[in-house]
């Protein structure tokens, strides 16, 4: 009797371990959901976050060497603030007038390439009438021929050109709107994002020895010390030589643009050191924003690959020899994952994601590999890069 009885027990409870196990995965997958989620609808918050982290890291280091010369982290912070914000400040006011001129250029430019493409398409039509009427034969007409004859009622080509052009034109608009109301909260964002950078710079210290000193052991507080050092050493190198070798091929392509002799040749160098912060993606933008300018200014002709030639020529030289040379080997990575992660964080955060998303993922990557986790994961990140 007890055997018989302790058998029932013995199967309820591998029922429940067999359901608790079950019920494991699927918790796994509602947190993931949950992050994903949060990611999702915080961008607002986590954008400004994540880039005041990444330029507080890179600005720490002269913060404290300053310190050392007995240089007070306020009067420091507030200086390479002022350094750091003040050439931008001063090439957006530049940059303000060809901006505001190609973007009333844009909805014209639209119904200029429309029409262009419904001419070409209304050639082509008549061509093909006009040959299947050679090809028809001659009917000889009849009276019957009246009652036979179905009346077609025909659109003018003029109302559906016109509906079409004032489409694009009413597109262009919103666009302009959408991008006039994106302004304030932009400017929100990097007005935030300077105030949260120099508490960081200022008081981030003292919040971090306090953190390090509630640790249990003094090998984590070293490990925590040694961890946070690297990671701000490798990144600021990472960051600083992307920022120089981005800015290099922006200027090398703004001049190269001007002696092509390229209208607003700053705004298009400016671009293209902005889009190849985004690995491969951004060279692709690149190619059409200078073939689409080149057409404004030339035609169509072959002079539009001017422009574009010079642009690949010299991203040809940065991303195969200049790049890799100066980077090293610690921190490629696969070309797949970039694409991977540049699509999720497009996804997540769009245009300002997919700016920081290699930053964040170089930074993601050094953080596994000093701690030991993933090593797995980490094999595959880093093959092939």
């Amino acid at each position: 009797m007890q055997k018989s009885n302790s058998a029932p027990l013995e199967d309820v409870k591998k029922a429940k371990e067999n359901q608790r196990l079950t019920d494991i995965p699927c918790i796994k997958w509602i947190l993931l959901l949950a992050v994903f989620y949060t990611l999702y609808f915080a961008q607002s918050l986590i954008i400004p976050l994540v880039i005041t982290i990444l330029i507080a890291l890179l600005l720490s280091p002269l913060v404290t060497l300053l310190k050392r010369v007995q240089v007070p982290r306020s009067l420091s912070s507030i200086a390479l603030m002022v350094m750091l914000v003040a050439p931008f400040t001063l090439l957006g006011l530049e940059l303000i007038e060809p901006a505001q001129k190609w973007a009333k250029l844009i909805p014209k430019l639209s119904v200029h390439l429309t029409e262009q493409v419904e001419s070409i398409s209304d050639a082509f039509e008549k061509q093909q009438k006009e040959e299947q009427i050679k090809a028809k034969p001659v009917k000889e007409s009849s009276f019957f021929d009246w009652f036979s004859r179905d009346e077609v009622v025909t659109t003018p080509k003029e109302t559906t050109s016109e509906v079409v052009t004032e489409h694009i034109k009413q597109g262009g608009l919103e666009f302009i709107l959408e991008a006039l109301g994106a302004a304030p909260v932009f400017l929100a964002q990097i007005l935030v994002s300077v105030i949260l950078i120099l508490f960081l710079l200022i008081f981030g210290p003292s919040l971090f020895n306090a953190f390090i000193k509630e640790l249990p052991t003094p090998q984590k507080r070293k490990k925590a010390i040694h961890l946070v050092s690297m990671t701000q050493a490798q990144l600021s190198r990472y960051i600083i030589t992307v920022s120089v070798i981005n800015s290099g091929l922006g200027l090398s392509t703004a001049l190269a643009l001007y002696l092509i002799g390229l209208e607003d040749a700053l705004l298009w160098g400016v671009m293209v050191g902005i889009l190849n912060f985004i690995p491969y993606v951004g060279s692709v933008l690149g190619v059409l924003i200078l073939t689409l300018a080149g057409l404004v200014q030339y035609g169509v002709n072959v002079t539009v690959l001017m422009p574009v030639g010079a642009y690949l020529v010299l991203n040809m030289l940065e991303s195969q020899f200049i790049t890799p040379t100066v980077l090293g080997r610690n921190m490629l990575i696969n070309p797949l994952v970039i694409m991977l992660w540049l699509i999720i964080c497009g996804w997540l955060w769009g245009l300002s994601g997919i700016l920081i998303s290699v930053p964040l993922l170089v930074c993601i990557k050094l953080v596994l590999s000093e701690l030991g986790l993933w090593e797995n994961w980490l094999r595959i990140i880093e093959a092939g890069g």
